[in-house]
């Protein structure tokens, strides 16, 4: 149920009423940002509503069908294309460019990526997220290395060895069969696209997620990981912990979680890395949430001025002391905990190298359908060129109207 956590505006009040529709505890926490805004801006009243994560796709659509959007929200960054296919969201380069507050160059340029969709700019990142390693610095040493890898091979003969003094039950690392984020990983950090000609087919027979597809499989037939999907992991800090898992393959929450469940004893056994890649320091996932403006919105210049205040590397700041999302701009990592915590290091080197996924409204779709197929690949039901065949014609099923749509935009040329 949508509530709303500031209050609604009295109907004299003479005040422009923004509504902010927020996600999760995001939600929450941006209510405790505003009233310093509204301070600023005494001829504003921000009203902030919350969304459950699991309804907010829904009521999202159902808002733009029926004409009920809000003026601003937050939005999941592989949400934009298929918002902004429907024509429900502002292009906001023209505010980017009158800006003083939004500066692109400061942001991480895979993250602003997201946001644009055929070459205009429909969000302004608000927090990041990304995936790498945790891992027990203790079992490595033990197994024979000092620092963790920085490339795949180095990668390959680390986890070998750990396997090799693994005791019974115990792996090199964690991939859960039902997580799509640690294969994509693998297969963004590839020269060769992931969709190919406009996005119109699917990419996966591609030599570079082959090899991608072989690195992940390979985990699993030389039991370095587990065949278990997350749900079958009954406590994978506890876990952790106890060494049943030396590299951990997750993204900045789990920070916290490893500080609050892992004895005093342990916590100096832990660290992050970035990923490795083929070659070197390797890519990652752009993921996160950015703020828009929806384009039947009454008030969009008091909308940019509502993003531009979310967008100051301070607040920013303030947002992650309240919730650990990290912020998308690199001044905001200049100060406090952001510059000084050793387990966040990784995250701000990673965040140099992350990279979009296709900017397709069918994206979430044609990922989840790779996942399972990579599963039958590790459970040994396919080859690795089978696997990545069958990911190709699903993809390109899914893609059919796309390619419908864009044939028939252009009279049919290809």
């Amino acid at each position: 149920m949508l509530g709303g956590v500031t209050g609604c505006s009295r109907h004299d009040d003479p005040r422009q009423t923004l509504t902010f529709w927020g996600m999760g505890r995001e939600g929450e926490a941006v209510a405790k940002l505003i009233p310093a805004f509204e301070r600023e801006h005494p001829e504003i009243h921000v009203d902030v509503q919350e969304l459950p994560w699991r309804a907010a796709h829904q009521k999202l659509l159902t808002a733009i069908a029926g004409d009920t959007t809000p003026d601003v929200a937050q939005l999941g960054n592989t949400w934009i294309a298929e918002l902004q296919a429907l024509d429900a969201l502002r292009a906001l380069q023209p505010f980017v460019d009158r800006s003083r507050v939004v500066q692109p160059a400061d942001y991480f340029a895979g993250i602003w990526a997201t946001n644009r969709i055929g070459g205009r700019l429909y969000g302004i990142p608000w927090y990041v997220d990304t995936r790498l390693l945790f891992y027990r610095k203790d079992l490595l040493k033990a197994a024979g290395f000092d620092a963790p890898p920085h490339d795949w091979a180095q990668w390959s003969r680390q986890m070998a060895a750990l396997q090799q003094h693994a005791d019974p039950g115990h792996y090199a690392i964690l991939l859960p069969t039902n997580e799509f984020e640690q294969l994509l990983s693998l297969a963004l950090q590839q020269d060769e696209p992931l969709l190919r000609d406009g996005d119109r087919y699917g990419n996966f027979e591609s030599a570079g997620f082959k090899r991608a597809l072989a690195f992940y499989v390979d985990a699993f037939r030389r039991h370095e990981a587990p065949l278990l999907a997350d749900t079958e992991v009954p406590n994978p800090w506890t876990e952790f912990g106890r060494g049943v898992y030396a590299f951990y393959f997750s993204g900045p929450w789990n920070i916290g979680e490893f500080r609050r469940r892992l004895p005093p004893s342990q916590q100096d056994a832990w660290a992050t890395a970035p990923l490795p890649g083929p070659n070197g320091p390797g890519a990652g996932i752009a993921s996160g949430s950015s703020l828009v403006i929806f384009r039947r919105s009454p008030h969009p210049a008091q909308a940019w001025l509502l993003i531009e205040y979310l967008s100051r590397p301070q607040v920013q700041q303030q947002f992650y002391d309240l919730v650990g999302d990290m912020p998308p701009r690199r001044s905001a990592w200049q100060g406090g905990t952001l510059r000084n915590d050793p387990a966040l290091r990784a995250f701000r080197e990673q965040l140099e190298r992350v990279r979009p996924t296709p900017a397709v409204p069918e994206w979430e779709r044609i990922v989840t359908e790779m996942q399972l197929v990579a599963a039958e690949a590790v459970h040994g039901e396919l080859s690795v060129d089978q696997a990545a065949a069958e990911i190709d014609r699903r993809t390109d099923a899914i893609l059919e109207k796309r390619r419908w749509m864009l044939d028939h935009a252009r009279g049919g040329r290809r």
